[in-house]
């Protein structure tokens, strides 16, 4: 029983062995991961300017990688539908498309902004083209055009 409760309450002061602290075993992209606690990505989606200029650790399941140069991968919010996009520089760290459908976990600082219906279609055009998609200028209404993201500074592809 002693054993028991050293073992628990060394396990609560460890730095590292708090909830969220594990990262999956998996393949490192970037800088890694090095925040001990994870964000919830439905936490920042629903108060994007309070995140902003933070940094985060976010973890979920990939629901769509960049096919073109693999710049970004979005993690879903749960079970619910929507996730946050983990943008980095080109070329920097390259995502792969197999990671969709994987979990993941990924670090770096919200990033939020407006766009004008122009700069909003003219994005969304591009992301139709790297992703091999039909787009339409007319599906898209009259705003506010914003965003939100996190600008990726590393992340762990869980086996």
């Amino acid at each position: 029983m002693r054993t028991a409760l050293i073992c628990l309450l060394a396990g609560l002061w460890l730095p590292g062995a708090g909830l969220g602290a594990e990262i999956c075993a998996g393949t490192t992209y970037g800088e890694g991961v090095t925040l001990a606690e994870s964000t919830p990505v439905a936490a920042i989606l629903a108060e994007p300017e309070a995140w902003a200029g933070k940094s985060v650790r976010i973890e979920g399941k990939v629901v769509e990688v960049c096919q073109n140069k693999g710049c970004w991968m979005e993690i879903a919010a749960g079970d619910e539908d929507g996730g946050l996009r983990v943008k980095v520089d080109d070329g920097v760290i390259v995502f792969p498309t197999s990671a969709q459908g994987r979990q993941a976990v990924a670090e770096g600082t919200v990033e939020t902004g407006e766009l004008t219906r122009e700069e909003w279609i003219a994005r969304l055009e591009h992301q139709a083209e790297e992703q091999k998609r039909p787009f339409d200028p007319a599906t898209v209404g009259e705003g506010p055009f914003r965003y939100t993201r996190v600008k990726g500074t590393g992340a762990v592809i869980c086996d």
